[in-house]
C-alpha cells in the first residue's frame, strides 16, 4: 500500500514537471519572437530623418588677427641729472605737471658764478691784447715766432676758461629736453646736488606704445605701418600703428618685441596698463555665428555641422578670426553654409536630416 503511495507521487512529480517545461519553452518562444521584433523596429526608427533647425550664413571678407596680452609704455623717458653741482635754489614744476621742450625746470643756486664769469671775461680781453701786441711785433721781427705761438696758445686757454664758466651757468638752469610730463620730481628747495644726481624724471606720453610679445612662428605676418587695434584694461578702444618689429627674439620665451604706436593727446593713456592688442595678419573669408553652434566631433576637434544640398550633416573644423561682442567669427567654413543652430549635438556626419530654416519658424525672427 505504501509503495503505491510513493509511485503515484513520482508519477505526479513527473507529469507536474513536464507539465512546466512546455510553458516555459512557450513563453522563452514568445519572448523572443518580441526580441526580434524590437530588433528588426529600431533601424526602421533610426532611418527616418530627424529635424534640425538651420540658418544660411555668407562669409564675408575678414582681417585674420593675432590677439595677445600687452601693457602700454612711454615713448620716451628720461632721468634728467645734475650736470654741475650746487644747492636748489628754485623749482618752478611739479609732479604730474605738462611741460615743453626747453622749459626750464628747475634752477640751482649760481653762488660764486658770475664773479668767476667776470674774471673769465677779464682774462680773454687781456690776452687778446698781449696776442694782438706780439703780432705787432713779430711783423717788425721784434718778437720771435715761439713768442708769437705762446701769446696765441694763453689766448685760446683764456677763452676756453670763459666757455667753461658759461656751459656751467647754463647747467643751473635744467630745462626739459622734450615736451612730456615730470613723472617724479625728488628734490626740494635747499638740496645740494652733486654732478650725477637725479633732478627729474621726464615721460613722453604722446605717442603711447602698446608693446606685445610675438611668437616665432607669426613673427614673420607682422608687418611695420600695418593698422592694430587694443582694448585696454579700462575698456577704452585704441588704433595705432605697428612701429616696430624686434628682429632678435627672448632668448628665454622665443618671443619678439613688437611695438603700436597710438595716439595720446594730453597724455589720457597711463603707461603701464594691461591692454589686449589685435594685430592684422591677413584678409580672410569668415562667419560670423553664435559661439552655441560649436560643437566637437570624435577626435574632440573643434567645429561647426552644416547641412549640404542633399540635406546631409556636414562637419567643419573651423579656427577662430575674432571674437566680438556680435558673436564669434570663424574660418573654414563653405563661403554660403547651411549651419545647424538647434539639434546639432543629436545628428552626426554623413545622417540624413530634414533642414528647417529660421525663417520658416512661426513667431521666429531670424538674427542678423
Amino acid at each position: 500500500m505504501k509503495s503505491s503511495y510513493v509511485i503515484a507521487g513520482i508519477l505526479a512529480l513527473a507529469v507536474g514537471g513536464w507539465i512546466a517545461s512546455g510553458q516555459f519553452d512557450g513563453n522563452a518562444a514568445e519572448g523572443d519572437g518580441k526580441a526580434e521584433s524590437a530588433a528588426t523596429d529600431v533601424p526602421a526608427a533610426e532611418a527616418k530623418p530627424v529635424k534640425v533647425r538651420v540658418r544660411l550664413i555668407q562669409g564675408q571678407q575678414r582681417v585674420n588677427e593675432l590677439v595677445l596680452f600687452g601693457r602700454t609704455e612711454a615713448d620716451r623717458k628720461v632721468d634728467m641729472r645734475a650736470e654741475t653741482a650746487g644747492s636748489v635754489s628754485e623749482i618752478l614744476v611739479k609732479k604730474g605737471d605738462a611741460v615743453k621742450e626747453g622749459q626750464i625746470l628747475l634752477r640751482l643756486a649760481m653762488e660764486d658764478r658770475p664773479a668767476r664769469l667776470k674774471q673769465a671775461e677779464a682774462l680773454v680781453q687781456q690776452r687778446q691784447i698781449a696776442y694782438d701786441a706780439a703780432i705787432a711785433l713779430s711783423e717788425k721781427n721784434y718778437r720771435s715766432k715761439v713768442k708769437l705761438a705762446e701769446e696765441k696758445a694763453n689766448l685760446e686757454a683764456a677763452k676756453a676758461a670763459l666757455e667753461n664758466i658759461r656751459t656751467d651757468i647754463g647747467h643751473t638752469r635744467i630745462r626739459a629736453p622734450f615736451a612730456g610730463v615730470i613723472d617724479d620730481l625728488p628734490l626740494e628747495i635747499g638740496d645740494y646736488v652733486k654732478v650725477g644726481d637725479q633732478a627729474v624724471r621726464l615721460i613722453d606720453l604722446d605717442p603711447i606704445l602698446v608693446v606685445g610679445e610675438v611668437a616665432e612662428r607669426d613673427v614673420q605676418r607682422v608687418r611695420p605701418g600695418a593698422v592694430a587695434h587694443a582694448r585696454l584694461v579700462t575698456g577704452q578702444e585704441v588704433a595705432g600703428t605697428v612701429r616696430f618689429v624686434s628682429k632678435m627674439g627672448t632668448q628665454s620665451t622665443r618671443t619678439f618685441r613688437v611695438e603700436v604706436a597710438v595716439e595720446n593727446p594730453g597724455g589720457e593713456i597711463a603707461e603701464g596698463l594691461t591692454a589686449e592688442l589685435r594685430l592684422p595678419l591677413s584678409t580672410v573669408i569668415a562667419h560670423l555665428v553664435s559661439p552655441a553652434v560649436l560643437t566637437l566631433d570624435d577626435n574632440g576637434t573643434v567645429g561647426v555641422k552644416t547641412v549640404d544640398d542633399q540635406d546631409t550633416v556636414r562637419f567643419h573644423a573651423v579656427e577662430l578670426v575674432a571674437d566680438t561682442s556680435e558673436g564669434i567669427w570663424l574660418k573654414g567654413l563653405p563661403e554660403a553654409a547651411r549651419v545647424i543652430t538647434v539639434g546639432q549635438e543629436f545628428v552626426s556626419a554623413g545622417q540624413k536630416v530634414v533642414p528647417v530654416p529660421e525663417t520658416a519658424i512661426p513667431g521666429k525672427v531670424p538674427a542678423s
